[in-house]
């Protein structure tokens, strides 16, 4: 039984308690291995998988932690792969353009492969800068907003 005089106040600061760009690449990760492991709250298809995979990489390339290791690894893969000469003098642009269209034009049978690519070109779209590093400046901005909460 509640009393009637009872006063309830919410706590002073702020409302997520600052989790902060690194808390928010943490639970960004985690929704994404969990829609990739099969979640009954999260379905995920290969845009879904693409776009996840490209916060996690922006959002963790300035977390400051295990993460940032993790997206900058699998950010060399496709860099090496196409900047490695066979394909001729591509910069990192041309890498994020085609990285681009990898993650959203191809069926892929497993959500995994869009996800670590997308994880990837979050790390080289601020690499590349010029236009893709415009879209990485507006995601990085709202989160952080969003983590000061």
């Amino acid at each position: 039984m509640i009393p009637e005089n009872l006063d309830v106040v919410m706590a002073a600061g702020s409302v997520l308690g600052g989790a902060g760009t690194s808390g928010i690449a943490l639970t960004n990760g985690i929704v994404l291995l969990a829609g990739l492991r099969g979640s009954d709250r999260v379905k995920l298809n290969r845009d879904k998988a693409g776009l996840f995979g490209i916060a996690l990489g922006t959002l963790s390339s300035t977390a400051d932690t295990v993460l940032t290791q993790f997206s900058h690894g699998v950010a060399e893969v496709p860099t090496a792969l196409i900047q490695g000469g066979a394909f001729g003098n591509v910069g990192m642009g041309g890498v994020a353009l085609s990285l681009t269209a990898t993650i959203f034009l191809f069926k892929w049978k497993k959500l995994v492969v869009p996800a670590l690519l997308g994880t990837g070109a979050g790390v080289i779209y601020a690499q590349a800068g010029g236009i893709w590093s415009v879209g990485q400046n507006m995601l990085l901005m709202a989160v952080n907003s969003l983590g000061a909460l």
